[in-house]
């Protein structure tokens, strides 16, 4: 299946937590000729799955979603990892004569997919226990202030406590004596070999959004949501530090079982973090290039969905 520009097409679905891409992806699905490819940097964890929302079984029989369940909580894995891996799964959709539909919420990952990672310095194990250490004993603000030392256009873009980014930029810096604003800046784009459509699902008042938020949140609760962190909580080879720890939902639902604040208040920090998750994604969205919006309360939405991809020559509208 090739497109007027003689590549192959792909879609980007993306958007803030709980605006309703799945339920577009699935609609999408039914109709045409695609396959799902996970673009979330908490779905690659087993055992994770209510406070993901991850696919449940049903879901998964009407619509495979790759690049889900890759790997275990206390295993890493990096948006370069994700660019592999989706070219890889891109690659043989494609082959089958389908389209690869990429749906998530992990902007970075999208943004690596598109453009090509930087050539950084491989992980120093040494340097990286240091960082944490020195995180731990100073905090994170003052490790950021570190950064903006060496790397004020990194730090820039950081926030305080972003420990796990603030971590590898000063890593890259230990590692090779370059910022990471400089590997950027010297990066050599790869243009996604695909003909893409971008398009962002996301209610246009905030309120709504933030409703939703709300209301996942809880049901996830219902689901068995404490229970699953507690499962992980008492491995014992988990900590806080850790990318899948600190997943949005699980670090306050982790730091309840640790005593520090009562369940309402886990609740009440849960939905806020949340909130300021969708916040980001939505700043990242606004700044990416032939973006099409949508609005997760159109009645219309799948129509208006199709008439965009139908416009960039990726399917035929129904008859």
């Amino acid at each position: 299946m090739t497109t007027p520009t003689g590549l192959p097409p792909a879609i980007f679905l993306m958007g803030p937590t709980a605006s309703g891409k799945t339920a577009l992806a699935l609609e999408l699905v039914k109709r045409y000729p695609c396959e799902i490819i996970s673009v979330d940097s908490a779905l690659i964890y087993k055992g994770m799955d209510i406070g993901t929302a991850k696919p449940d079984a049903e879901m998964l029989q009407q619509a495979p979603h790759r690049l889900i369940d890759l790997i275990d909580p206390a295993d890493s894995y990096s948006a370069a990892n994700f660019r592999t891996d989706a070219l890889r799964e891109m690659a043989e959709i494609t082959a089958a004569g389908k389209v690869p539909l990429l749906v998530g919420g992990t902007m970075m990952y999208f943004k690596f997919l598109r453009d090509g990672a930087a050539d950084l310095p491989q992980a120093d194990e040494a340097i990286r226990e240091q960082l944490l250490q020195d995180g731990l004993r100073l905090g994170w603000p003052a490790m950021h202030a570190r950064l903006a030392e060496v790397d004020p256009q990194a730090a820039e873009r950081l926030k305080p406590n972003d420990s796990q980014r603030i971590q590898r930029a000063l890593e890259v810096y230990a590692v090779s004596g370059k910022t990471l604003s400089q590997f950027w800046a010297e990066q050599q784009s790869e243009p996604l070999p695909y003909n893409l459509v971008s398009l962002a699902v996301c209610p246009t008042d905030r309120a709504v959004l933030h409703q939703r938020i709300a209301l996942r949140f809880r049901q996830m609760l219902e689901q068995g949501f404490v229970d699953e962190v507690r499962a992980l909580y008492a491995r014992g080879d988990l900590n806080v530090n850790m990318p899948s720890v600190r997943c949005v939902g699980y670090r306050q639902v982790w730091d309840y079982l640790d005593g520090k604040y009562d369940y309402e208040e886990m609740v009440e920090r849960g939905i806020i973090a949340t909130r300021q998750l969708a916040k980001r994604q939505i700043t990242w969205l606004r700044s990416w290039p032939d973006l099409h919006w949508l609005d997760s309360g159109d009645r219309n939405l799948l129509q208006s969905a199709l008439k965009i991809l139908h416009a960039n020559a990726i399917f035929d509208l129904p008859s």
